[in-house]
């Protein structure tokens, strides 16, 4: 070991601020790596057959040496819920759950992590919570730990429909998944006692002790500026610490410190490690309907500081009545804009840049079946695709089952109960596309350009290589014209064959077909693919020349070219 040579402080000071600004964005961004691991390409049994006859309409040049990122594990996750059932005890969906393999699965997610209590019994709340809430218009409503609406959710429930704090865990240890726990923030704001932040924050470190090392990631709340939120707003005569009747992004930075403190101090006790999110504003808020918003970032970064490890977003992309090509374009708008923003957000906060994690997105077109939809598996698709390509942490679809609601339902499962159309945890479109994307995506995001002879903008690709050798690229066609595609590799050897499935949408519910064919393969049901997916053999061709596919309107492409 070398001797230590004393630093002169005044040198540190010397370094200009953007420089210090950079080195923590690098060194603050390791942490969703920490557990990257290099990938073996898996062969699929396959059928073989011929690369795509007749000109090719586009060309994609894509360059192995010009790596964009090592991809984290933690982008392809998903979301629990405590209506969901207890999962341990319905196998179809634990088998369904173990080969998407999402690798991080938040919870108690959405909403009701404001409400829940993850140390109490079924129909149990501690006794200083408040007995009168406000909904989304801000009218008062009046609580009770042991009625079906407005309640308070307990850990401890063990009834069929819901999932236990005990059986998520034991989700996690079957699925080889990791945790992210959102902790409920808002009982800082809705306790009754004299210091509801401190008893909260104190609630708060008690479940990391009890986690005892299994989780690593944890959010403060959940879309706590928001009006539909518990504790948006307060009743101040109940109120014993004097906060404000409605919250700001001063008093969640103050007490995001206060819940930092103990839930780490937690953490060392048990010699255990953990990072802690902050909920912010992904996007310009300056101008939105929910004035709590406009001011919450730079009243967060004012209160806090650096005290946030990561910064946690959501995004639902897009408005009920967009059309299938506004929601394909969506992700390749918004998340770049949510990369940038946050980057110039902290800058001029002089604080520093974070890694972003998305732990809520999907799609929010409703009335014609958009969510259940092909069209919501290709979405998936080119969110994961651009949330690998902008360098975010962590990522996690909401959700793994929902509600049907005539098919404006988030599930990626058919919750068993409410469309007896589907079978019970039956997959909807957006599980195969996820389910694909895993297997023939790589280690590491490499760089792609196309180049189209007509049709700009249709085709979009995201190229990936595997530490075993392999190269990948996915094909997303968002338009309604056949794409013949010409594939080249650079500073690749290639080996003898090149293998592929296509994913598409059927001839039914016009542009928002619910069915997706696997290779030309689906199920009689009415939503979702074949049933057997997993043992869907691969099309394969002789990789001599110019590698060349189809890709199909609405579809997406997934290849992988051979190593020698």
């Amino acid at each position: 070991m070398s001797p230590r040579v004393p630093v002169d402080p005044t040198v540190i000071l010397r370094i200009p601020f953007t420089i210090l600004l950079t080195f923590q964005r690098l060194r603050h961004r390791v942490f969703f790596l920490d557990d990257w691991a290099p990938l073996s390409f898996t062969t699929p049994d396959f059928t073989l057959t011929g690369p795509a006859g007749g000109t090719a309409t586009d060309t994609v040049n894509i360059d192995l040496n010009k790596v964009i990122t090592k991809v984290p594990k933690w982008v392809y996750g998903n979301n629990a819920n405590p209506y969901m059932s207890q999962i341990v005890d319905q196998p179809v969906l634990l088998n369904h759950i173990n080969k998407l393999a999402p690798r991080v699965i938040r919870f108690p997610g959405g909403n009701l992590s404001s409400l829940y209590f993850w140390d109490q019994e079924r129909g149990q709340a501690p006794a200083d919570v408040a007995d009168t809430l406000y909904d989304t218009n801000l009218q008062p409503y009046e609580v009770s730990p042991g009625e079906p609406h407005y309640t308070y959710w307990a850990g401890k429930n063990n009834e069929s429909w819901s999932l236990s704090l005990a059986n998520y865990y034991t989700v996690l240890q079957h699925t080889n998944s990791k945790g992210m726990i959102t902790v409920n923030y808002p009982y800082a704001r809705y306790g009754l006692s004299e210091n509801p932040v401190a008893v909260a924050a104190h609630n708060a470190a008690n479940w990391v002790r009890h986690d005892a090392g299994r989780t690593k990631f944890w959010e403060i709340g959940n879309e706590v500026n928001g009006p539909w939120q518990a504790g948006y707003k307060i009743n101040t005569r109940q109120n014993k610490d004097g906060q404000p009747e409605i919250i700001n992004g001063t008093i969640y930075g103050q007490h995001f410190k206060v819940f930092v403190d103990s839930m780490k101090k937690a953490a060392q006790g048990i010699g255990s490690t953990i990072y802690i999110g902050a909920v912010l504003e992904g996007v310009d808020a300056t101008n939105s309907w929910n004035v709590t918003a406009r001011t919450w970032n730079n009243e967060f970064f004012i209160a806090a500081g650096n005290a946030a490890d990561f910064f946690i977003v959501h995004d639902y992309f897009q408005d009920a009545t967009s059309s299938a090509r506004v929601i394909l374009n969506s992700a390749e708008v918004t998340i770049p804009k949510i990369a940038a923003y946050l980057k110039t957000n902290t800058a001029a906060n002089l604080v520093q840049m974070k890694p972003i994690a998305l732990t809520e997105w999907n799609i929010w077109a409703t009335g014609s079946k958009q969510m259940v939809s092909n069209v919501a598996g290709v979405h998936a698709t080119l969110a994961l695709g651009e949330i690998i390509k902008n360098k975010f942490g962590q990522a996690a679809r909401w959700d793994l089952a929902n509600a049907w609601d005539n098919g404006d339902d988030h599930g990626t499962f058919n919750n068993g109960f409410s469309n007896p159309a589907e079978d019970a945890w039956n997959p909807r479109p957006s599980f195969f596309h996820m389910y694909y994307f895993q297997k023939f995506f790589g280690d590491r995001m490499v760089e792609s350009a196309i180049r189209s002879n007509s049709g700009a903008g249709d085709l979009v690709a995201y190229a990936s290589s595997f530490s075993s050798g392999e190269a990948g690229v996915i094909l997303v066609n968002k338009g309604t014209s056949n794409r013949t595609v010409a594939v080249n590799f650079k500073h690749f050897k290639a080996g003898n064959r090149y293998y592929w499935y296509t994913l598409s949408g059927s001839n039914d519910n016009g542009e928002y077909s619910t069915k997706v064919l696997v290779n030309g393969q689906t199920n009689s049901g009415a939503v979702g693919g074949p049933t057997d997916y997993s043992a869907v053999k691969a099309m394969a061709a002789p990789l001599t020349g110019t590698l060349k596919v189809a890709v199909p309107p609405g579809s997406v492409v997934y290849m992988v070219a051979a190593k020698p």
